[in-house]
């Protein structure tokens, strides 16, 4: 079986999988890392968004042979991390206004979120509607509205 070599929240791993293996499955069943969620598998409904090099990416559609050893995986087990405190400020959002319902969605909808604020950042401006209804992540239970607003309010924190 090939080794293949990236970082993932801050530390190297080296995993032996097959080229063609998708990196969710090498998170959740190599690595036990279960916060990038499995829901599709087609790269439509997002559950299992993360972050590659610090931009939003589906893990579902990645096969593990296309990252590099300098390659970033973050997950949402590691996304506090990268704001130096206990959560990160989109997460205490979450919490504030009460966003999830079942969850499942909701690690995939934070990590959306992160880099849609990041990207948004680089670009000089602060996020709009427009900006909002371009998140394309389902959620099952229909917490939208409540989304939006922790967004809006994870923003301002970050």
């Amino acid at each position: 079986m090939p080794e293949h070599t990236f970082r993932v929240n801050g530390e190297q791993v080296t995993v032996e999988a097959a080229d063609s293996e998708r990196l969710l499955w090498v998170l959740r069943d190599i690595l036990g890392i279960t916060g990038p969620k499995y829901g599709c598998g087609i790269n439509v409904c997002k559950a299992c968004t993360s972050h590659v090099n610090g931009k939003a990416a589906n893990p579902c559609a990645i096969p593990v042979k296309d990252l590099r050893p300098t390659d970033e995986v973050t997950t949402i087990e590691g996304l506090a991390a990268t704001a130096g405190a206990e959560l990160h400020p989109m997460q205490q959002a979450w919490l504030d206004h009460d966003v999830a319902q079942c969850g499942y969605c909701q690690p995939g909808q934070i990590m959306a979120a992160v880099a849609l604020v990041r990207r948004v950042r680089e670009e000089g401006r602060r996020i709009t509607e427009d900006d909002l209804d371009g998140i394309r992540n389902i959620c099952r239970c229909g917490t939208y509205v409540r989304i939006r607003e922790a967004i809006k309010d994870g923003a301002a924190r970050m």
